[in-house]
This record gives C-alpha cells, sequence and structure tokens, in this order.
C-alpha cells in the first residue's frame, strides 16, 4: 500500500512533465542532481542481478552456490545522490486555516512522500529526519523499496509535535552526515531566521547542496479575516483577539519583511528557496521550482 500520502495522480503528472520537458535536465529529480555526488563509501546496500559488463570480482559466490544465479554486491557509493529530507513536526506546522482543507504539516508530508519515491525511483540513497524542538525520529538513506515504506509509514502515523526549534535539530544532524549530499528542508520557517541561516550554512560547508521548501498556509499569505478574530498560538497556548482591519497592513508588512530575510539568507548561504502555499496544489509548486531550477543549469 502505498499511503496516505503518495497521491499517485500527482505523481503521474509531474512523471510525465519529466518525459515531456527534455529542456529541463531530463525531469524533476534529474533538475535535483545539479551537484551529483560520487562517495567512497563501501557499505553494503543489497544485491543486484549479474549484467554482461559487470566485473567478475564482485559476484557474492556464497549466493551462487546457495541459488545458482549470479549476483553482485551493490554499495552505498553506487548511488548517484544522498538525499536527507527534514521535516518539521512543530506545533506551528499544525495549521490549517480551511477545516476542509489540509495543514502544512500533511502539505509537507505530502511534499516529503512524493520526493522520497521520486528519490528512490532514481535509485538515491533517501533519508528521512522529523524534528521539532528536537529530532524526533531519523530514518537513515537507504534505496530499497521496503525502506521507501518505511518512509511513507512514518509520514502516516506523523503527529506534531511541541514547540520549533529548528536550527538545535539541524545542526545536531549535520553532526552525523558523512558522505555529502543533498539535504532538503520543509518546515514554516517559524523561528529566527539568522539561526536557520547559520544552520544552513553548516550544511553548504560540508558540501551539501540544500534546498529549503517553505511551507505557509494561504491564510498566513493573505489574511484574509474580516471581522473580530480570536488568534492562538499553536506553540504557547497563548491568545489574543484582534480587530483585522486595524492589523492588515502592519501584519503584512511585516510578513513581506519575513519572507525577504528568509529568501536572502538561503540566497546568502547558496541554498535553494522556494514558498510553498498549501492551496496550491503540490504538482503545480514542484513544477514551478522545477521550471526556475532549470533556469539556473
Amino acid at each position: 500500500m502505498a499511503g496516505k500520502f503518495l497521491h499517485l495522480d500527482t505523481l503521474s503528472r509531474i512523471h510525465n512533465l519529466q518525459l515531456l520537458a527534455k529542456t529541463v535536465v531530463e525531469g524533476f529529480i534529474q533538475g535535483l542532481h545539479r551537484s551529483p555526488f560520487h562517495g567512497s563509501s563501501v557499505e553494503f546496500s543489497e544485491y543486484r542481478q549479474y549484467a554482461a559488463g559487470d566485473e567478475i570480482k564482485h559476484i557474492d559466490w556464497k549466493v551462487y552456490a546457495k541459488t545458482d544465479r549470479y549476483y553482485i554486491k551493490r554499495f552505498e557509493a553506487e548511488t548517484n545522490l544522498v538525499c536527507n529530507i527534514l521535516l518539521d513536526a512543530s506545533a506551528s506546522m499544525s495549521y490549517r486555516s480551511n477545516p476542509a482543507g489540509i495543514s502544512k504539516l500533511e502539505y509537507g508530508c505530502y511534499l516529503a512522500a512524493c520526493l522520497a519515491h521520486f528519490m528512490i525511483s532514481q535509485r538515491d540513497a533517501t533519508g528521512l529526519a522529523i524534528f521539532d524542538s528536537e529530532v524526533r525520529t531519523v530514518l537513515p538513506p537507504r534505496l530499497s523499496p521496503t525502506h521507501l515504506q518505511r518512509i511513507l509509514g512514518v509520514l502516516d502515523e506523523l503527529k506534531p509535535g511541541v514547540e520549533t526549534n529548528i536550527a538545535g535539530p539541524m545542526n545536531l544532524l549535520a553532526e552525523s552526515q558523512k558522505r555529502r549530499g543533498l539535504m532538503v528542508l520543509i518546515s514554516d520557517l517559524l523561528d529566527d531566521v539568522e539561526a536557520i541561516k547559520s544552520a544552513l550554512q553548516r550544511f553548504r560547508f560540508q558540501g551539501h547542496d540544500v534546498i529549503v521548501f517553505h511551507v505557509m498556509d494561504n491564510a498566513e499569505l493573505t489574511f484574509p479575516f474580516g471581522s473580530m478574530t480570536q488568534f492562538k498560538d499553536l506553540e504557547t497556548g497563548g491568545s489574543t483577539l484582534v480587530s483585522p482591519a486595524s492589523m492588515r497592513a502592519v501584519y503584512l508588512r511585516e510578513l513581506g519583511a519575513f519572507l525577504k530575510s528568509v529568501e536572502k539568507g538561503c540566497a546568502d548561504v547558496k541554498a535553494d528557496y522556494k514558498l510553498f502555499d498549501t492551496n496550491t496544489p503540490l504538482e503545480v509548486g514542484l513544477s514551478e521550482y522545477l521550471f526556475r531550477r532549470s533556469q539556473l543549469e
């Protein structure tokens, strides 16, 4: 079972885009391979059947003795890329302005599921880390179909956590990275921008390619409220009654400054940045990112 966070219609539409958009570096995932890394790890990954041209020295003769078939040991170093998806599951990510819509966390889970599906389909070892104020779950990068199912299982069962601390978990995760690769951060980024920038810079110093997918609810971006509204902080529990008419201009000005600082911070450390509105179909948002990244190739 693919799991609730893997919509086949969405995936097929992105896949069709890959087939048609030959100018976009052979499609979405190939577009992510702007800087493929070929490590020297010798960690065993899996077996694959022997094919003409393979070196005989890599045949596992013990397996041959049991099965009467030739199999080659495949190592992690043979993958094109190591990708780590870092998903923010803090309390603020549970926000949804439309009760019939999806939360930022659910949108982030769909996004993570699609990326994991495509990466593993491309034979790129993919891992998942879930965090809020601390690292909650880590699935180290692997490339087997069963590993994809483990990733989807974690996403299926994911619940929002506590307060946000993006930089702390990111710095902790950076310490465990032994091989350069692709780091994809999925978050609403409601935290100290300079601290986030510093953590992203650490990944860049380690030689990683970094992508930041900024997920926000449409109401957070447009402030559509009309009548007196009570706003509740999902992380502290505090609330306040506000007249939207008197606050709209101030809010939108502060929001603009926040988004500008986030985008500039990513640019400063040479991390890709894409803002996702939860009202935007996932394949549309991914296609927009794909097109923009292709222009930089």
